[in-house]
């Protein structure tokens, strides 16, 4: 998934000077939650500088496609988000940051909204030493973006807030959500989808799914949908929302039968056409846009479905294992009560395989604000 491209900035004195910054170790397949001990330590350490009045902490709300990084959490010779995004944060302040994230996504998993936290001094270029007061929230947004629109451009700062410099974007988390996206028909998918959803040519049975949700959600042992290597203390979880959903089967145009023609428009010649509407079927394999008499060139529409998972913190792998179990419940390899035995065995290896990465995405991050 990741290029290994070579940040720009990369040298042994920026290394250096992130090590300085931040002193919390890399953890590669943890849980979102960890012990409320370990979350005061880490914030005690994770402030460029602790207590200083001259410091200001952003949280960083960003969104991204996922399909070019390893992963969110900066590495050492990877792409990732927290890489990019703390070269972006350097150009424009001319100083190493460190970017702290409150999810990390794994390789090719995309964000509508994960959320960071950043520690900036300002510094004047004109007069080194020289303190600042801090940027507008609104002059950081539109100043990383600038960098970031350089780069690659799939990675975008969509908020920015100041918060006080204790203010961790992780352990003050109260919720997360994630969607994961699926399309379902026989036709091969379209490349405007390609790496943004998991292709499922089987049909789905919604409500079968729907009935497995119930069994799933709630406060549970989910060691059998905990991957190996992850280093939560306890695998009890309790979700607060878990269900699958049809929606409309792209996100980019729609039908025919989805547009209106209102007479409000008055004639607009760029909005009324005399063409009349045809109707079409939603079901999957149905000609999007066509009539019977004028299919060439017209894609087969896939019906597409979306599970969306809600908790305050995830097990390693957690959303993506619940999918693979719901998807086999929707073909019709697994029954509700095969999804329950695997609940109650307790163990990973119980589980079907998970979903893959590329329908993932994780949608919000709710916190509170004093």
């Amino acid at each position: 998934m990741s290029d290994n491209l070579k940040h720009p900035l990369d040298s042994t004195a920026f290394e250096e000077s992130l090590e300085r910054l931040s002193k919390v170790a890399k953890i590669e397949g943890f849980s979102d939650e960890e012990e409320e001990e370990k979350a005061e330590a880490e914030q005690r350490q994770g402030s460029m500088i602790p207590g200083n009045a001259r410091v200001q902490r952003y949280l960083v709300a960003i969104e991204y496609i996922g399909t070019r990084f390893s992963g969110s959490q900066q590495q050492a010779t990877d792409r990732t988000v927290a890489g990019v995004l703390q070269e972006a944060f350097h150009k424009f302040i001319g100083q190493p940051v460190k970017i702290l994230c409150s999810s990390r996504t794994d390789a090719g998993v995309h964000a509508l909204s994960n959320v960071c936290h950043v520690d900036v001094e300002r510094i004047s270029k004109r007069k080194p030493g020289e303190v600042l007061p801090p940027h507008e929230p609104a002059v950081v947004q539109k100043a990383v973006n600038h960098f970031l629109q350089k780069n690659e451009g799939d990675v975008m700062v969509i908020d920015v807030r100041c918060v006080p410099n204790n203010y961790h974007a992780r352990y003050k988390a109260r919720e997360r959500t994630y969607f994961y996206r699926l399309l379902s028909g026989s036709d091969p998918l379209s490349i405007l989808e390609k790496d943004r959803a998991w292709h499922v040519p089987e049909e789905l049975n919604l409500r079968s799914m729907q009935e497995a949700c119930r069994v799933l959600v709630g406060s549970h042992d989910f060691s059998s949908f905990r991957a190996a290597g992850c280093q939560a203390k306890s695998p009890v979880r309790c979700l607060d929302e878990l269900n699958v959903t049809e929606v409309p089967s792209t996100p980019y145009f729609p039908s025919i039968t989805e547009r209106t023609w209102n007479s409000s428009n008055n004639g607009d010649a760029l909005t009324c056409s005399s063409q009349a509407e045809s109707e079409v079927s939603t079901n999957a394999g149905a000609l999007v846009g066509s009539t019977i008499g004028d299919s060439f060139g017209m894609r087969r529409r896939h019906r597409c479905y979306v599970v969306t998972a809600r908790g305050r913190a995830f097990l390693y792998h957690q959303v993506r294992l619940l999918v693979g179990a719901l998807k086999c419940v929707g073909t019709g390899e697994l029954t509700v009560a095969d999804v329950e035995r695997i609940l109650e065995a307790k163990t990973v290896s119980a589980a079907k395989p998970m979903a893959p990465a590329a329908g993932l995405y994780l949608a919000r991050v709710k916190y509170e604000f004093p």
